[in-house]
């Protein structure tokens, strides 16, 4: 998140909908992109309860996870599947490509 901030004067992208999930996950193909990108999307424990929310702080009023997913073990963050398109919590501190908007 921030070096997207640093680097782009972005954020990592966030997703509202079926149709732009589809969108970055073909963006992310186009990169011939074959670990899965970071999006937006955090899982953390607040108040005694799992809870994802993206770093935008816009609504969460979409999901697209993996089954088993998210992980509520310990705070995660959130790849893309550029093969399925579904979401997989991951460890934060794993290198990976990531997704900015602008």
């Amino acid at each position: 998140q921030s070096y997207c901030k640093d680097t782009y004067k972005g954020q990592l992208a966030s997703v509202h909908s079926k149709a732009r999930n589809q969108e970055l996950q073909k963006l992310a193909k186009t990169y011939n992109i074959l670990i899965s990108p970071w999006i937006g999307a955090v899982t953390s424990r607040r108040n005694g309860k799992w809870e994802s929310y993206w770093e935008d702080s816009s609504p969460w009023n979409y999901a697209n996870w993996a089954p088993t997913q998210p992980l509520h073990i310990f705070s995660t963050c959130t790849t893309l599947s550029v093969r399925d398109g579904l979401w997989r919590s991951r460890p934060c501190f794993k290198l990976h490509p990531f997704i900015c908007q602008y």
